[in-house]
């Protein structure tokens, strides 16, 4: 059988094909890969007795041609359907991040192939930075709303932007709450890649919380953590793609020191816990290495 390790590793086995066989892996292979389903299973402090929640969760799509066209997005989306999760959150990032494409795909596109997403308790959207720094007229403006929400709205998929909507399962109650991005607003004029400001407002996301059941918190960049009051059971986030390019003896690529600390995977500090997705699509360059496009789902149990 063809897998990601046998094609990894047969193009450093060849003599002389090593660099460009590992580079036309990373370009032309890896970034279009089937899809992973990464698990998670979670024992939050405080969380409801008897309450079994999944959530799928989507991270940086990233749409263009030819690597996240339509037709591979449809598909993400079927395999997140099937895996029969109570909620699917969206955690930004949807247009492309990058220009070595053929084309773009138009936001109305993606939103209608994420529309069809489906789960008993809804699909839930935050924005990234990317949906931020991709709108001109909102860049212009220094405020939304941007044409990555219009466009998932007019689809149905409510975005959540410091907002938080109660749902419930099985008479248990929980929120969902959503961090406006922490980029948003970039400064053009320097040369420092995370420069601007955000239109993030921790405080007021969990003062929207009307009561004392848990919070899952849905934040695109994982660099908010620490902030976090430990009254939030669950952090999901994004932004990282895993760092892009991971390979013994290299350090990956992080934004930040912060997403270089929550780069990927499960953390849990001060009872609180996060899960950073390695994400679907490519930021910067069309190039995916040692970190597979994935979906996470996350088991929350008492």
């Amino acid at each position: 059988m063809l897998t990601r390790r046998s094609l990894l590793l047969s193009s450093l086995a060849v003599p002389g094909l090593g660099v460009s066989g590992l580079g036309a892996y990373a370009v032309g292979v890896e970034p279009l890969l089937i899809t992973e389903v990464t698990r998670y299973h979670l024992r939050p402090p405080a969380w409801p007795a008897g309450l079994r929640l999944t959530i799928a969760a989507i991270a940086d799509v990233h749409a263009c041609e030819p690597w996240m066209s339509v037709s591979r997005i449809e598909q993400i989306v079927q395999i997140t359907n099937a895996l029969g999760a109570d909620v699917i959150a969206l955690l930004g990032d949807y247009v492309a991040g990058h220009t070595k494409i053929t084309a773009f795909v138009p936001n109305r596109d993606w939103a209608k192939a994420l529309a069809s997403l489906r789960a008993p308790l809804g699909v839930y959207a935050i924005l990234g930075n990317h949906d931020w720094w991709a709108d001109a007229a909102a860049q212009a403006r220094g405020r939304g709303p941007t044409a990555a929400r219009i466009a998932l709205e007019k689809a149905g998929v409510p975005v959540l932007e410091n907002e938080a909507v109660a749902l419930s399962k099985d008479g248990a109650r929980f929120w969902l709450a959503g961090l406006g991005d922490q980029l948003a607003i970039h400064d053009w004029s320097s040369a420092q890649f995370e420069s601007g400001r955000g239109v993030d407002d921790l405080p007021a996301t969990i003062d929207a919380v009307a009561d004392d059941a848990p919070i899952v918190l849905l934040a695109h960049e994982p660099d908010i953590f620490p902030n976090v009051p430990e009254r939030v059971a669950v952090t999901l986030s994004g932004h990282t793609h895993g760092g892009q390019v991971r390979l013994p003896g290299l350090r990956p690529f992080a934004p930040s020191a912060l997403s270089r600390k929550y780069l990927y995977g499960h953390f849990f500090e001060k009872n609180r816990n996060l899960i950073v997705s390695g994400g679907l699509g490519c930021s910067w360059w069309p190039v995916r290495l040692g970190v597979p496009p994935e979906i996470v789902l996350v088991e929350i149990v008492a």
